[in-house]
């Protein structure tokens, strides 16, 4: 199955594909997009969207897993992210993805082992998980972890409906 992970950001958008075989994880593509050249935040969203689409286009993930928006101390901040979020759940409905949804803990529970996971620290891990030869940007470690974190959810969810693959 081919995973594409996004971390959603109205000024930095974090992305990672990858695909499994059974509880193997191969790495295929990662990197960010980028919106902050962007005054106007509507044209930020349509970057988002138009980017990810071609992410989609290029590399035809099956599903998508894309971070939950929490809520922070600042309302607006929570607002724009929610924004953003929307747009590429918006892309990866338009491609005819399922997307399923991660809160931060979970994925850095899911990834690290520890709920309370640093950003350095999950870098390392999806270093180590995907056999890269140097850490992904910490946006693009976000979106591979999350992408990582469905991949385990897929597999377990597999063996106990259908025994080991």
């Amino acid at each position: 199955m081919r995973i594409l992970g996004v971390d959603p950001g109205s000024r930095i958008t974090g992305y990672g594909v990858i695909q499994t075989r059974g509880n193997r994880l191969d790495f295929i593509s990662c990197g960010t997009i980028r919106t902050a050249g962007e005054e106007d935040f509507s044209r930020r969203l349509l970057v988002i969207f138009s980017d990810l689409s071609e992410i989609i286009r290029t590399h035809a993930p099956e599903v998508a897993a894309v971070e939950e928006v929490f809520i922070d101390r600042n309302p607006r901040a929570a607002l724009k992210l929610g924004h953003a979020r929307g747009a590429a759940v918006v892309a990866a409905v338009h491609h005819g993805l399922e997307v399923f949804n991660y809160s931060p803990r979970r994925v850095k529970q899911n990834v690290a082992g520890y709920g309370q996971a640093d950003k350095a620290q999950m870098q390392y891990m999806v270093r180590m998980l995907l056999g890269l030869s140097a850490a992904p940007s910490r946006d693009a470690a976000d979106a591979l972890a999350l992408a990582i974190c469905h991949a385990h959810h897929a597999y377990h969810a597999h063996r106990i409906h259908h025994g080991p693959i």
